[in-house]
């Protein structure tokens, strides 16, 4: 006999020479298909996550896309009462997702609630013109008729013709650095009924606060905060999303901060969620400026947040 493991009737040699019966790598299959579908909300369809490179072209899903549909569907979780809330009395919901990327956000919506709603419409506008006309392209495929992709910037779209006068919901998911004040202020500019924020990168308000550091520093003891470089990253990224909250609030929007899923899975976590209410909030505003000074970022970026 050779050195070779020998299968006996019924069976197949495994690793080290260890016998598995006939069809156990198919009920091991099966079971992971069963598995991912478990983890698939009712109705999403197969095809369109193999399509973004969710699910592998076998069905499964890997550690890394896992993350990824995660992410989506917890902030699907938060956008679909707003959709639902939009598309009462027969009116066709407007969603302009900024900073699309491939648009997997604006995908899964049409796909789970657009698509069976059978009315309302999706923009997504990104700058990338490779990822637009990959985007429209799938759409086509998959017959997502009322969904548009428009290759531009987010700070242009305000004043794009193509786009409507107004819009229902503004989302911007990891939209970087200041595209996120620019979705902002196109949610303020189109009317936005709400707008879903889960913002990217910020490095203007830190770039600010390392150019006058040295003046800070003599003034107050309060500059330790952003002594260091990495403190003042951070403090940035957190000076920019408060001043963020401020300005919605003042201009009218009852504001909610979350995480949007554990930090295992995402440190680009935080999740802005702003109401139209009509109720502008004066102590915000008084805030707003109040920080803007407090900080000596008030001529570089009052404009940017809604002061003169």
């Amino acid at each position: 006999m050779s050195g070779a493991a020998q299968a006996r009737p019924g069976g197949r040699p495994g690793k080290g020479g260890k016998n598995r019966p006939e069809g156990a790598g198919q009920g091991r299959g099966a079971a992971q298909d069963a598995a991912v579908l478990a983890e698939l909300r009712p109705g999403q369809s197969i095809e369109l996550l193999k399509e973004l490179h969710i699910l592998t072209r076998e069905g499964r899903l890997n550690q890394d896309s896992r993350r990824k549909l995660k992410q989506v569907y917890h902030l699907y979780q938060f956008i679909e009462p707003l959709l639902a809330e939009a598309a009462q009395d027969g009116h066709a919901p407007l969603l302009a997702d900024h900073g699309a990327g491939k648009s997997y956000l604006g995908f899964i919506l049409y796909d789970l609630f657009f698509k069976q709603l059978g009315r309302g419409e999706i923009y997504g506008i990104e700058w990338r013109a490779e990822l637009v006309q990959r985007s429209r392209e799938l759409a086509a495929r998959l017959g997502f008729e009322r969904m548009h992709f428009l290759d531009m910037a987010v700070a242009d779209a305000a004043g794009a013709a193509q786009l409507p006068e107004g819009f229902d919901i503004v989302t911007a998911l990891h939209a970087c650095d200041t595209a996120t004040d620019d979705a902002i202020r196109f949610g303020l500019a189109k009317q936005a009924r709400a707008m879903v924020l889960v913002p990217c990168c910020q490095a203007e308000v830190a770039a600010s606060l390392r150019q006058g550091k040295a003046l800070a520093l003599s003034r107050t003891p309060l500059a330790e905060l952003w002594r260091h470089p990495i403190h003042t990253r951070e403090l940035g990224s957190q000076i920019t999303n408060v001043l963020r909250c401020l300005h919605l609030e003042a201009s009218g929007y009852q504001v909610t901060v979350t995480e949007l899923v554990g930090w295992e899975h995402s440190l680009k976590n935080e999740l802005i969620l702003a109401r139209f209410t009509g109720q502008k909030k004066r102590s915000a505003a008084e805030r707003l400026a109040a920080i803007l000074d407090e900080f000596g970022l008030r001529a570089a970026l009052g404009a940017r947040f809604g002061l003169a």
